[in-house]
């Protein structure tokens, strides 16, 4: 069996990267609109890691835990927390499996108390939807499937604003 890594393949995978980095990055930015604008503070949750050896002087090494919180957490004016998970593909689908179950029982849990939960997804398109949480937990329900395409997802479909911040909050 050949050890050799398809170029193709790479290509690919280093595209889809630098795809979902500038997804990130457009809510990154949109976040800190928000904020300047006192609308909300949306605040992305830190990868847990978990560090195995010290190298000394503060440096270590140490490996990402699977993240058992949404990526985006915050409060809109007024004092509504709100929560996102954030994900990108660059399939035509998003599959419902992409929210791990600790992430869905997180969601759920503060959706109970009040929360605006939602899941934002991008496509290589350079849509962006965002769809709510009751929606998501529900998707066989909703869509007959365990996946979605854009075409089901035109109604969470993301305004984007004049200056390109993307309209996550209304």
């Amino acid at each position: 069996m050949s050890t050799t890594k398809d170029p193709r393949r790479q290509l690919l995978g280093k595209i889809a990267k630098a795809r979902g980095a500038q997804f990130e990055q457009r809510l990154g930015e949109s976040f800190a609109y928000y904020a300047q604008r006192g609308y909300a503070i949306i605040e992305k949750t830190p990868e847990p890691m978990h560090p195995t050896k010290s190298l000394g002087n503060g440096k270590f090494i140490a490996y990402y835990e699977k993240q058992a919180q949404p990526d985006y957490k915050g409060t809109i004016k007024g004092g509504r927390t709100i929560m996102f998970e954030a994900k990108f593909t660059a399939a035509d689908r998003m599959e419902q499996s992409r929210v791990l179950q600790t992430q869905q029982d997180y969601m759920a849990r503060h959706q109970a108390l009040g929360a605006r939960c939602f899941v934002v997804a991008g496509f290589s398109s350079g849509y962006v939807y965002r769809i709510p949480w009751d929606i998501w937990s529900r998707m066989k329900e909703c869509f007959g499937r365990k996946y979605v395409t854009e075409a089901d997802l035109e109604p969470y479909q993301v305004q984007t604003a004049w200056n390109g911040t993307l309209m996550l909050l209304d």
